[in-house]
């Protein structure tokens, strides 16, 4: 029986009309504790993936949508949780990331941060990993965990402007981005590939050697990891 955040998922992308190309399905862990992490450009990312996948995934998304109206509802539709203030410690999401860990759920994370979603890139475009997906995996205390790199690959989409970024920073005053002028664009997918990458296995013995002095030496690989499979997945999705 399908739960609330993958029927909504559907819906939204019939409503839109978006036709969802499935590539390297056979990658996908069937089940247990997973961490998707993607490339990311527009709100539509969330429920593309829940629909892609094939599980609830609980997402976490940016601040400030938590607080805008009509966003919050979809968020809470989702089943995503908001995020602390930018430049706030995320304690709050870490303990709850982990608890959802332990009951073998999924949880999703956009390690470009929000700036894709606020300045407008081009569908082949990835910008930097953060950091934070990869600490949060390599302390999950579960005995597997799969890292699942995705790259959402936009082959036809319309662009539109949504509301004043002048706007946004109401909401939300620590974001820096919402001081920039212009509009936060509203990309919306026609066609779309989404290319599952090879997983990256976290076992006990993995985070053992995170807690030694091979720290910064294993975020750095994963992160590299993660970073290189979806950049290969994307030029092939987009050409």
């Amino acid at each position: 029986m399908y739960s609330e955040p993958l029927l909504v998922s559907q819906l939204l992308l019939t409503v839109s009309k978006t036709k969802l190309f499935l590539h390297h399905q056979e990658r996908i862990p069937p089940s247990g504790p997973m961490l998707v992490v993607s490339n990311h450009r527009s709100f539509m990312d969330a429920p593309l993936l829940m629909s892609a996948i094939g599980r609830p995934i609980r997402f976490a998304c940016h601040h400030y949508m938590g607080q805008v109206p009509v966003m919050r509802d979809l968020v809470d539709k989702l089943g995503c949780f908001p995020l602390e203030e930018t430049g706030k410690p995320q304690k709050k999401f870490f303990q709850q990331a982990i608890r959802l860990f332990e009951t073998q759920q999924v949880v999703g994370l956009f390690p470009e941060g929000a700036q894709p979603m606020v300045e407008f890139t081009k569908p082949e475009k990835m910008g930097e990993f953060h950091k934070g997906f990869a600490q949060l995996a390599l302390r999950v205390p579960v005995e597997r965990l799969s890292v699942l790199p995705v790259a959402i690959a936009s082959v036809e989409e319309s662009v539109s402007s949504s509301v004043p970024l002048k706007l946004l920073s109401w909401f939300d005053p620590s974001e820096p981005l919402f001081n920039n002028s212009g509009w936060h664009p509203l990309v919306v997918y026609q066609r779309v590939n989404v290319l599952i990458g090879r997983p990256y296995w976290i076992t006990s013995a993995v985070r053992e050697e995170f807690k030694g002095k091979q720290m910064k030496a294993i975020v750095t690989e994963l992160i590299d990891y993660c970073q290189t499979e979806i950049s290969e997945l994307l030029r092939q999705g987009c050409n």
